[in-house]
C-alpha cells in the first residue's frame, strides 16, 4: 500500500509534496489484541476497539496481531517482516507479546526469556531504523484472583523484561499488565467475568455448551482495555497522543441504567 501511495505521489510531483500527515498505527501482538474470526465471536481483541479512541481521520489502523502468536512465531512466520515492509517515517508500532511466549508446553510458540528480550530489542531497533516510533506494552493480565480477592500475576518474568527493554532503550512503554490488574481489582472476582468470555450454555451459538475463558475478552472487555491503552498513550505525550478523543476509562463498573460513560468509569455497549 505504501509503495502505491509513493508511485501516485511521484506521478503528481511537483503538485504534491508527497508528505503524508496521517500516520499508520500498526499493532503487533497476540490474541488479546487480534481481530477475530466469525466462529470465535463474541471473543474480541482490544485492537478491534482501538481506532474509536482516536478523533476521526487522524490515524490509519493496521492490526497485524494474530491468535496464538509469540515473538518467535510472529518472526518465523514472516509476519514481522511483512509489517516492517509497510512501516514508514512517522508511523507507530504497538508491540504486545508474552501470553504465548511463556507457554512452555506449546513448542510451536514458547520463547525462553532471553530470546523474548532479544526479540523485543530487535523489534524496537528495526522500527526505529524506518523512522517510526515503537511503543512496548506489557501483556494484559489474565483473570486470576487469590482467595482474598487480590489479582494474581500470571506472566512470570515476561512483563519485567518488557519494562527493562523500555527503560534501557528509552522506549515508550504502556504497562498494560498493571493497568489491567487495576481494572480487574476494581471490578472484582465476580464482576470482572463480564470483561472476559464467560458464557452460559446456549447463550451463544459458537459455544453451545458455554465457556469460561479468563484470557480472552468480551466486547466490553476489549473496549475497556482499548481505553486503558489510550490513556497510557495520552500520558506518554507523543505527537500521536494529540489525536486521541477525550478519556473514558474503565476503572469501575457503570451501574445499570447509568448515563454514558464518564472519565473514570467503564465503557458499556
Amino acid at each position: 500500500m505504501r509503495a502505491l501511495l509513493l508511485i501516485a505521489c511521484l506521478a503528481l510531483w511537483p503538485l504534491a509534496a508527497c508528505a503524508d500527515p496521517v500516520p499508520t498505527v500498526f499493532l503487533a501482538g497476540d490474541s488479546t489484541m487480534a481481530i477475530k474470526r466469525a466462529e470465535k465471536r463474541p471473543e474480541t481483541g482490544w485492537g478491534e476497539a482501538f481506532e474509536v479512541q482516536f478523533q476521526p481521520g487522524r490515524i490509519r489502523l493496521d492490526n497485524r496481531a494474530m491468535n496464538g502468536r509469540s515473538t518467535r512465531s510472529f518472526i518465523e512466520e514472516g509476519r514481522w517482516q511483512d509489517l516492517l515492509d509497510e512501516v514508514g517515517a512517522g508511523d507507530y508500532v504497538f508491540i504486545q507479546f508474552g501470553h504465548n511466549d511463556q507457554s512452555r508446553h506449546k513448542a510451536d510458540r514458547y520463547t525462553p526469556p532471553p530470546d523474548y528480550r532479544r526479540n523485543l530489542e530487535g523489534f524496537v531497533d528495526q522500527v526505529r531504523e524506518r523512522g517510526a516510533t515503537a511503543i512496548l506494552l506489557t501483556p494484559v493480565a489474565r483473570r486470576r484472583f487469590d482467595r482474598a480477592g487480590a489479582v494474581l500475576d500470571s506472566h512470570g518474568d515476561y512483563p519485567g523484561l518488557v519494562r527493562q527493554v523500555a527503560a534501557e532503550r528509552a522506549v515508550a512503554l504502556i504497562d498494560m499488565e498493571r493497568r489491567s490488574q487495576a481494572v480487574l481489582g476494581a471490578w472484582g472476582d465476580a464482576g470482572s467475568k463480564a470483561l472476559f468470555l464467560w458464557l452460559q450454555a446456549g447463550e451463544h451459538g459458537n459455544y453451545p455448551e458455554g465457556l469460561r475463558d479468563d484470557t480472552h475478552f468480551s466486547p466490553q472487555g476489549a473496549r475497556c482495555m482499548a481505553a486503558e491503552v489510550a490513556d497510557g498513550l495520552r500520558l506518554l505525550g507523543l505527537p500521536l497522543s494529540a489525536s486521541l478523543k477525550p478519556p473514558a476509562r474503565c476503572l469501575r463498573p457503570v451501574p445499570t441504567g447509568a448515563a454514558a460513560a464518564r472519565p473514570g468509569t467503564a465503557l458499556r455497549g
